[in-house]
């Protein structure tokens, strides 16, 4: 059960500690609550296996660089973040960090390749996020590559966690800070490890007692590892947690005072603990003086003993602090998914974090560059499709597949009208769409914003492509907010302008484009059309905000059945409206998609191993590898791989399944069923681009194993 007694005793435990040092540590991982994980002995990370994410337990571990060494770390590889972090610094505003605290941590997102869980839990309220911890109670928590790929893209900051509590936590601790030189050298560790892996700093918890003899030591590990971080990763963070003072009590004080400054005056900012009092976040301004923003309220969304109850009534520590502007931590917003908060996840997500939008507002906004391609894939669902083609029908989870999500405002029931993510309909691409579904009067423009953009339009013109599902009555379109230092304008782009422009509220868009269909309707797209258009603009302008735009179909544009079932559904004159989007690209006018053809990658295939598993089947695992002959800067998103069976029958016709997606340039097959009837695997590698286009089957890279010439 998610927050089992035995975590809350622990942090129960904890707090006696400091007033009776001779409570006992528990038996059995305190991180796990005593649950055996994966990485625990007589695991061999050298050994091929699955990829997966897991943390470093020990120092010796952690000063042995054995994380970071191919050699030795068979996982290394799939563990990097292929997204870039934001290396501009923090904005000087009130901030929102998020601090993931759910079931011991690396739970479905322990696997880099994504897994079957349909329900795992996501986030996708990024635009509310400017820094995001992955916390776990083991020494180093590395977050795993999905996390730092999906906040990497929404322009949030990713941190690890270094931890010590509990008495092996002071032990720890004792022989980190021996000598100046110890604490200077496992803080290059960490350093290294942020750098290879791709996320942008730390987290430090000690959450111990020590003998003040090692303060000076500890306040070097914080001042160089935060050095050290500043030289290696521009825009990284080091932040400090509330818990020893500088007199080497472990005593929270839930503010920044004297006894923590001397910490705070060395790192990128405070987390005050979360049991803080009214006065205590205007005391924290005051003594952080110009660095007021560093200063980060804790708030529990559990609830236990922070201001304001947290859950359902965090909104009442958030407009504290908005008032007193300050900054704010947001620890384990994964309650809502932990408790299993009615009516489903996705509502109680939405509503939850409405209350957050409510009091610090839209803190991230996108498109900033150019290409923008978003097709709303929340990283899980129950299918995946291929620009309108569906390649599996098999539940999956994998948040580094996120594009950039929608910041769709929460309605509840309220609204006749509403935007949702839609997982049960054929997404375009990935694995769901978004839905505006309800009724609608016949003379009403249904408007939505998705996007805030901050897109300098330096180019004047745009390209931009998108896709739509719709019933025969229903019209969706897009809107461009553009703004100058003069003047706003909103264009409309669609493709039945007509229905738009004779509406009551038409005068809000300045200029219209007609989209024009790029393909035709074929039976096998699940029923998606696809248009495109070109939008101008002036010198000086800049895309500042996307919009959905709903309306019914006039007449004549309809069958006569059509037109009988618009014109009295509802007795207060509306009309049902139900439609689809699938995707957005907006790309530069000589934008040009480069696909490099099949012959100039290298791929590979390593560590095959056959296991038979009856006379008819066997199974086969490998690490799938590739790169181009020739390096250039050419870099795609993520790739598709599927795998085709030869047969020994030469008219059997070769079946295509796919495998799944990779962030990197490397996949591991594990398990892979084969027949005896099969002569040969040919594993397909599809790039896709920035702007959302994928390269076409027959074009990809390709791995070929002849299973038999091999040995099975």
């Amino acid at each position: 059960m998610p927050f089992s007694p035995p975590r809350r005793l622990r942090r129960i435990a904890r707090r006696l500690r400091a007033m009776l040092p001779s409570v006992a540590e528990p038996d059995g991982d305190a991180a796990a609550g005593g649950e055996r994980r994966a990485w625990e002995p007589p695991f061999d990370a050298s050994a091929p296996a699955p990829p997966m994410s897991y943390p470093i337990t020990d120092l010796a571990a952690l000063a042995s660089r054995a994380y970071l060494s191919a050699a030795a770390n068979f996982h290394l590889p799939f563990n990097r973040a292929s997204v870039p972090g934001p290396a501009s610094a923090l904005p000087a505003r009130r901030r929102v960090l998020v601090c993931h605290d759910m079931e011991g941590g690396y739970r479905d997102d322990a696997a880099p390749q994504g897994g079957a869980n349909p329900d795992a839990y996501a986030l996708w309220h990024w635009h509310l996020v400017d820094v995001f911890v992955y916390f776990s109670h083991y020494l180093v928590t590395l977050p795993p590559p999905c996390w730092t790929n999906a906040a990497h893209l929404h322009g949030v900051k990713v941190l690890g966690t270094f931890i010590t509590e509990w008495d092996k936590g002071a032990e720890v601790c004792k022989e980190m800070l021996a000598t100046e030189a110890y604490a200077q050298m496992y803080a290059e560790r960490l350093t290294e490890l942020a750098t290879a892996l791709g996320f942008d700093g730390w987290l430090i918890n000690i959450e111990v007692k020590l003998d003040v003899q090692f303060i000076d030591n500890l306040k070097e590990f914080v001042n160089h590892l935060t050095m050290t971080m500043h030289a290696a990763v521009p825009g990284s963070l080091v932040i400090w947690y509330d818990a020893i003072t500088v007199k080497g009590e472990l005593d929270w004080q839930n503010k920044l005072n004297e006894y923590n400054k001397p910490f705070f005056d060395l790192c990128d900012g405070l987390f005050a603990n979360y049991t803080w009092k009214e006065k205590d976040p205007q005391n924290s301004a005051a003594v952080a003086g110009d660095r007021k923003y560093d200063v980060y309220m804790g708030i529990d969304v559990f609830g236990r003993n922070s201001f304001g109850g947290g859950q359902w009534t965090t909104n009442v520590a958030l407009d504290l602090l908005k008032k007193v502007d300050v900054s704010t931590a947001i620890f384990a917003p994964g309650w809502v998914y932990e408790t299993k908060q009615p009516p489903d996840f996705e509502n109680a997500q939405n509503r939850w974090w409405a209350l957050v939008e409510k009091s610090c507002g839209v803190l991230q906004s996108y498109p900033k560059q150019l290409p923008f391609y978003t097709d709303f894939d929340q990283g899980h669902g129950y299918q995946v499709s291929v620009e309108g083609q569906k390649v599996s029908s098999d539940p999956w989870n994998n948040i580094s597949r996120q594009s950039f999500q929608p910041m769709l405002k929460y309605t509840g029931d309220q609204a006749q009208l509403q935007a949702f993510i839609n997982f049960k309909d054929g997404p375009y691409s990935g694995g769901n769409c978004m839905t505006i579904k309800g009724s609608l009067r016949q003379n009403i423009i249904f408007s939505e914003q998705l996007f805030n953009g901050g897109l300098g339009m330096e180019d004047r013109s745009v390209h931009l492509f998108y896709s739509v599902r719709a019933d025969a009555s229903s019209a969706l379109g897009l809107s461009l907010d553009l703004s100058s230092n003069e003047q706003s304008i909103s264009i409309l782009v669609a493709e039945d302008i007509a229905s738009f422009t004779r509406k009551k509220q038409n005068h809000k868009y300045g200029a219209y484009v007609k989209a024009d269909k790029v393909e035709p309707y074929a039976p096998d797209n699940q029923d998606w059309f696809l248009y495109q258009a070109t939008v101008q603009s002036s010198a000086g302008y800049k895309l500042t905000g996307i919009n959905v735009v709903c309306t019914l179909k006039i007449a004549g544009k309809m069958s006569p059945k059509t037109e009988d079932r618009i014109s009295g559904v509802n007795a207060d004159g509306s009309s049902l409206y139900h439609a689809s989007l699938g995707h957005i690209s907006i790309q530069k006018i000589d934008a040009n998609t480069e696909f490099r053809p099949a012959g100039s990658w290298i791929t590979e295939g390593e560590h095959i191993l056959w296991s038979n598993s009856s006379n008819t089947t066997k199974h086969v695992s490998l690490k799938l590898s590739w790169k181009l002959k020739t390096p250039d800067q050419l870099s795609f998103r993520k790739y598709n791989i599927y795998v085709e069976k030869s047969m020994a029958d030469p008219n059997a016709k070769a079946s295509r399944n796919y495998l799944g997606v990779a962030s990197v340039d490397a996949f591991y097959i594990s398990g892979l069923e084969v027949a005896s009837e099969v002569t040969g695997l040919k594993f397909i590698i599809q790039a896709c681009a920035h702007d959302g286009s994928w390269q076409k089957l027959e074009e990809c890279p390709e791995f070929f194993l002849d299973i038999v010439h091999s040995e099975v």
